[in-house]
C-alpha cells in the first residue's frame, strides 16, 4: 500500500472513492473541513428534541445499483427499509391511494395501481400512457427543450401535468418542470419505472444520516486501512510541473500524495486550484451550473397524526411526509414528522412561521387530528444549494472525473455520471474517480455496479 491518495471532501462521493480504494488495497486519506461527514447527506443535533435530525430526508430507489453496492460493502445495507408500497393522497378528498406492483412484468407492473388513481381521469391516464411511450423513445434523449415544453407538445392534459409529471419529477429532481431537461426526466422514468420491476422501490434509512455516513462508513474505511480526518479544511491543491503533488490545509500543513480526488461542491472547485488551472475551460463551465434548494419542516407533536410510514401529497406546498415515530407506542410522545419541499424557492420568499402554518393546514385536510395536536417543537431547514439544476444543456457543463491536471480527479454528483443530483450519482462519481486512479496504478477494475436488467417486454415495447 505504498501509493497514497488524498480525498478532499467527506461527502458521499469522497466516501465512495475511499471505500473503493480501500477495497483495492490503496492507501487513502479523507480530508473533511467540517466536524461531521456526509456532506449534504448529514445530520445535526437538535437541542430541544435531543435527537439527530437529518438536514433533509434522503432516499434511494431500487435502480440505484452503485449506491446499494456501496451500502452492502460498508455493511450499512440493513439500515435501510424498502418501501414496496407508496401512499399518494388524493387532493380532492384526502383518500389514500396505495401504489404497489402487480405480478405483471415491467413496464406493466404498476399499471393496476396507476389505473386506480381517482384524482386522474381516464383522459388524463390515456395521455400519460402515450406520453410515457414517447418519453421512452431514444430520440427524446436528444430533445433540447425544457420538459414543460415537451409536455405541451405531446398534448399532456393540465391535470396530468399537475398531478403526475410534477409530483414525480419535482420530488426526484428538485426542480420545476420549466427548468428540467428532457434527458433528466427520461432518466427518472426509464430507470425508475419502465425498465425493471424493482427500479421504482424506495429505500428509506432507519438510522440518522450521521450514524450511517458520519460514523459507520468512516469506521469501515479506517478498519480497512484508510484514514479519515475531520476539521481538516483544504486551502488549495498543490501542483508542480503540471502534476498534482498534494494539498495545503488551511492550518498551513502540507500533505503530499500520489493522487488527489477533489470531492467538494462544484462552486468551490475553482478557488482550490492554482493558476492557470482555475481558468481552464472545464472549470469556467462549472460557474454556469445553477442550483436548487430543498426545504424540510421538522415538527414534534403530542399525539400520532398518521399510521403510514410516509405519504405523497399530489398538490400544494407539501410533497412528502415521513413518519419518524411510526414504531412508538401511543402516549409515548413526542411524535416526530418530517415534511419535504423540493425546489423550494417559494419557501425562501416567506417567513418560517408562514411555511409552518401552510404545512400544518395542508396536513389537517387529510388528518383532522392535526388541528387538535399540540405542537411541541418545530424547525425549518433549507439546503440552499441542495442539488445542481438539471436544466437543458447542464450536462454539457459537467466535467469528467479526470481533471485537466494529471493525477487529479473530480468526484461529486455534478460530474459526468449519467445521473442527476442523487446519492447514486455521488457514489458513481466516487467509484469512477477511483477507477481512474486504479487504472493509472496499473490495476484496472470495474467499480460501478451494473444497471438493473431491462425486462423483455420493456425492450420490445420501447427498444430500451
Amino acid at each position: 500500500m505504498s501509493d497514497h491518495v488524498l480525498i478532499v471532501g467527506g461527502g458521499l462521493a469522497g466516501l465512495a472513492a475511499a471505500v473503493a480504494l480501500c477495497e483495492n488495497g490503496v492507501r487513502c486519506t479523507v480530508l473533511e473541513s467540517r466536524p461531521r461527514l456526509g456532506g449534504r447527506a448529514s445530520s445535526f443535533p437538535d437541542g430541544h428534541s435531543e435527537q439527530w435530525v437529518d438536514n433533509c430526508q434522503h432516499v434511494a430507489m431500487g435502480c440505484c445499483t452503485s449506491f446499494h453496492k456501496f451500502c452492502k460493502t460498508t455493511e450499512i445495507e440493513s439500515c435501510f427499509e424498502r418501501q414496496r408500497e407508496l401512499y399518494f393522497i388524493n387532493p380532492d378528498n384526502g383518500r389514500v391511494h396505495r401504489f404497489a406492483v402487480s405480478a405483471l412484468p415491467a413496464p406493466l407492473h404498476l399499471a393496476g395501481s396507476f389505473a386506480g388513481l381517482s384524482y386522474l381521469t381516464w383522459r388524463d391516464k390515456l395521455s400519460l400512457a402515450f406520453g410515457l411511450k414517447a418519453l421512452a423513445a431514444k430520440s427524446s434523449a436528444l430533445d433540447p427543450r425544457p420538459f414543460s415544453e415537451w409536455l405541451r407538445s405531446h398534448r399532456q392534459t393540465p391535470r396530468a401535468i399537475e398531478r403526475f409529471w410534477t409530483v414525480v419529477l419535482v420530488s426526484a429532481l428538485s426542480e420545476s418542470l420549466d427548468r428540467i431537461s428532457v434527458v433528466a426526466a427520461r432518466k427518472v422514468f426509464v430507470d425508475g419505472f419502465l425498465r425493471h420491476r424493482d427500479g421504482w422501490a424506495v429505500d428509506i434509512p432507519t438510522e440518522s444520516l450521521d450514524e450511517l455516513f458520519g460514523r459507520r462508513v468512516p469506521e469501515w474505511i479506517e478498519a480497512h486501512g484508510g484514514t479519515v480526518r475531520r476539521q481538516a479544511g483544504v486551502e488549495r491543491i498543490e501542483v508542480s510541473h503540471d502534476t498534482v503533488t498534494g494539498v495545503q490545509l488551511k492550518s498551513g500543513e502540507r500533505i503530499t500524495a500520489d493522487h488527489v480526488i477533489l470531492a467538494v461542491p462544484w462552486h468551490r472547485v475553482a478557488a482550490m486550484l492554482p493558476k492557470p488551472w482555475d481558468s481552464a475551460d472545464v472549470i469556467t463551465k462549472l460557474s454556469h451550473l445553477d442550483s436548487a434548494p430543498i426545504s424540510s419542516v421538522h415538527f414534534w407533536v403530542d399525539r400520532p397524526l398518521m399510521n403510514l410510514p410516509h405519504a405523497v401529497f399530489v398538490s400544494g406546498l407539501v410533497q412528502w411526509v415521513f413518519n419518524r415515530s411510526l414504531t412508538r407506542t401511543e402516549g409515548d410522545g413526542p411524535y416526530y414528522y418530517q415534511v419535504v419541499i423540493s425546489a423550494s424557492r417559494q419557501v425562501l420568499e416567506q417567513s418560517s412561521e408562514s411555511i409552518r402554518d401552510q404545512v400544518l393546514a395542508e396536513l389537517a385536510t387529510v388528518w383532522p387530528v392535526v388541528n387538535d395536536a399540540r405542537l411541541q417543537h418545530w424547525r425549518l431547514v433549507t439546503e440552499h444549494r441542495a442539488v445542481f439544476s438539471v436544466t437543458p444543456g447542464s450536462d454539457d457543463l459537467r466535467p469528467p472525473q479526470q481533471s485537466p491536471i494529471p493525477r487529479l480527479q473530480f468526484a461529486g454528483d455534478w460530474t459526468q455520471t449519467g445521473w442527476p443530483a442523487t446519492m447514486e450519482g455521488a457514489v458513481r462519481s466516487g467509484f469512477l474517480a477511483a477507477e481512474n486512479v486504479l487504472a493509472h496504478l496499473g490495476r484496472p477494475a470495474k467499480l460501478v455496479a451494473v444497471d438493473l436488467p431491462t425486462s423483455g417486454l420493456s425492450h420490445w415495447l420501447f427498444g430500451l
